[in-house]
This record gives structure tokens, sequence and C-alpha cells, in this order.
């Protein structure tokens, strides 16, 4: 099954839904950060919440997503777009935690119980919108749902799963968002809650072979789902050797002359997808001549 997301209502229009498949983009994270057992847990599920979240934005709008908590993660970081892409990275890929007290994956512990959870939204505005919220569970989910309550108003529930194979490769990742609109009735209300606290996680329906769609129709406790939208979504990232030359730019000529005469070159790598560029001298100087308006 190819990783895409699918945007629905239900229940009259008063429940909004969310639900996607993101195995692949999980599993390039992990591959191209050679994440171990619990960073790639924990990078999958802010990957996948930013794809969730994603989905709410509409055009050229973007996010980025912050977790500082003060665990050994150190730090998580997510970008993603209306348009299905996603790229992320976590400060310290090489965490293997034991399991928890409850089998699972220990999220909580690596990426701590005190710290920050932010989102700032990129809306072709003037200034951008931003968001942050204490972190009240280190298990991602439960942040992303406070969040949205907090910050944005909006009554939701939040489902990010990893599920990851003994040579740490992603077997599943996925997840949901449910969101109470108002006017929403209890019964309403009452009957999503009971469907969500009897339904297993969302990597093991997916690795079970169900759909994101028949996830939803699970959860929500209905087949009258109207689906609105289903969007591809992938692991992207538009970095370049041509932006980061402009970053050297911005260092200034002298600081550029350091790098000739001491190293005879540079390397940029990027945060978010691992990729290398490689500057000769020749490129620096190149680029050495571009700080002092071409001469």
């Amino acid at each position: 099954m190819k990783d895409y997301l699918i945007k629905a209502l239900a229940y009259d229009g008063y429940v909004r839904a969310y639900a996607v498949q993101a195995t692949d983009t999980v599993a390039q994270a992990q591959e191209r950060h050679n994440t171990w057992h619990t960073s790639s847990a924990a990078l999958g599920r802010t990957l996948i919440g930013g794809l969730l979240l994603g989905a709410t934005l509409k055009g050229e709008d973007k996010l980025t997503i912050r977790i500082q908590g003060n665990g050994p993660a150190k730090g998580i970081v997510v970008d993603a777009n209306a348009k299905g892409e996603v790229k992320g990275y976590i400060q310290n890929p090489h965490l293997s935690l034991s399991l928890n007290e409850a089998g699972k994956i220990d999220v909580r512990g690596v990426v701590g119980t005190q710290g920050m959870f932010s989102v700032t939204k990129d809306l072709g505005l003037k200034e951008p919108f931003s968001g942050q919220t204490p972190i009240v569970s280190g298990e991602i989910a439960e942040d992303f749902t406070y969040y949205l309550a907090v910050s944005e108003q909006i009554p939701s529930a939040v489902g990010l799963s990893v599920l990851i194979n003994p040579d740490d490769r992603i077997k599943t990742a996925g997840g949901f968002m449910i969101q109470i609109m108002p006017g929403a009735d209890e019964e309403t209300i009452n009957n999503i809650e009971k469907q969500l606290n009897t339904t297993p996680r969302v990597s093991t329906l997916l690795d079970e072979g169900l759909t994101p769609e028949e996830i939803l129709k699970g959860l929500l406790g209905t087949k009258d789902l109207n689906i609105l939208e289903k969007i591809s979504v992938q692991f992207k990232c538009d970095c370049s050797k041509e932006k980061f030359g402009e970053a050297i730019v911005a260092l200034g000529a002298e600081e550029i002359q350091s790098m000739i005469e001491e190293d005879h070159g540079a390397e940029a790598v990027c945060s978010f997808c691992n990729n290398k560029y490689e500057y000769s001298e020749e490129d620096l100087i190149t680029l050495k001549k571009a700080t002092l308006g071409g001469n």
C-alpha cells in the first residue's frame, strides 16, 4: 500500500477526520538518519503528526513542529506542508531504550516529560502564526492533542503509531486525527470516545491490512464517511547545493577565505535529510566573489 492520507467528514459534518498510512515515509526517515529503535518511534510519530497537521493547511502554507523535551532525544524538528510532504530529524538518532512497563516502545523515555511543544505556521502572511504548549506526556500523540485543544482550541483525538522490526527497520506507521466541530451532540462524542478506547493502534491495524478509510470507519463507529480528499504523502526535502551556497555566502568573505586556506574546501550536511554537499576550493572562490558583489 502506497503512503497516502485521507480527509473526511462524518456525523453530518460535525466531525472532521484524517487518517494516514505513512510506512514508507517513516522508513525513509529512519534510513536517512540511521535512527535506532526508540529514536525511530519518536521521530516517526512526530512525522505522522506533521502530516496530519499539514493536511489542515491550504495551498503553499507550511508548518514547523518543534519538540524540546528534557529527555536524551534533546529535540525533534519536523516540517510539513499542505501537499503531503514532510521532513524531519531527531537530534539524538541513536537511542534504543528498553520497553516501558506496558511492554511498549518507551518514547516518553527519550522525549522527556518536561519541555515545550511548539508549532509555527507560515500562512503567507507578514508574520507566521506560532503556538506553544508544555509537554504533557512525552508520548507525542497526547502532546499534539493538548496543543490542539489549548493553542488552536479544537477538541481533538490524535493517534500516532509506529511498529518497528527487530532490525530497527520500520514495519508499519500511521495515524489519525479526529476533531469535534461546534454543535456536535453528546451522543456523537460519547460514541467516538467509546470506539477510540477499544480500537487497536493504527500501526497494528495497518499491519493487518486495513486501509486508512477502513480505520476511520472503525474509529468513528460509522459507515457514513464522506471522503473529501485523498493525497499521497512522502518524505521530501527541498535542500540543494545552491541553497547551502547562499548560506555560505552569508558567512562573509573572511570566513570563506578561512575555509579555503584551512580546509581547501567545505562540506554541508542537511539536518533534515542528511544529504551532503561538497564545495571545492574553486566553488568557495566563486562564493567569496559573490559576497563582494561578483568582483
